[in-house]
């Protein structure tokens, strides 16, 4: 066993990641959190068909995202400060992802809304995350402004595409896909994320 001197010197010189891998990865999350707020528009009348949710439970599958995200992006970008980005990157993504993965197989309306509440919170966690991690992988100058404008621009990219996408997955396979569609993203990022960041 290393004494804990050589455990720390080790830890200290391991080798950061490749800039390109960090941008990649925060615009990753960026597109699932921006995506997730137009992805269900156009499910809606499935989702009252299969769930028989009323015209205010289905607006609640838009807004308990919503309000969930906006209600607490200050407190995410806040325990990033204390807990760490690439922590907060992880818990936000690992919520997120979990709550897609249970609103998905919702039987019930109440069990959809809790998912997309418990969606909107770790999207609360994870976007100030995203922009920390970038902002820190890539110094100062023209580079960064760069990655900022890639984050910004894949972050307006996934809201315009959610209608697009939203209405793909409904016709070629259910409204549960607008959710499930972002397990496997979100895992495979997650992955990535704890390999390499």
């Amino acid at each position: 066993m290393l004494p804990a001197t050589d455990t720390t010197a080790r830890a200290s010189l391991r080798t950061p990641p490749p800039t390109w891998l960090v941008v990649a990865l925060a615009c990753a999350g960026q597109f699932l959190v921006v995506l997730d707020v137009s992805v269900v528009n156009v499910a809606l009348p499935a989702i009252r068909a299969d769930l028989g949710l009323s015209g205010p439970g289905l607006q609640w599958v838009v807004n308990a995202y919503a309000i969930a995200f906006a209600g607490f992006m200050l407190l995410g970008g806040r325990a990033g400060d204390l807990f760490g980005r690439k922590r907060m990157f992880l818990v936000g993504l690992s919520l997120f992802t979990v709550a897609s993965l249970g609103g998905g197989f919702a039987q019930e309306g109440w069990e959809l809304l809790a998912a997309r509440a418990a969606q909107g919170l770790g999207a609360a966690v994870l976007a100030p995350s995203t922009l920390t991690l970038l902002t820190s992988a890539v110094p100062e100058g023209a580079g960064r402004a760069r990655a900022i404008a890639t984050w910004t621009a894949v972050g307006a990219g996934g809201g315009a595409a959610g209608g697009l996408i939203g209405g793909l997955l409904v016709e070629g396979l259910s409204w549960r896909w607008v959710l499930l569609i972002n397990v496997p993203i979100g895992a495979v990022v997650l992955a990535a994320a704890l390999r390499w960041l």
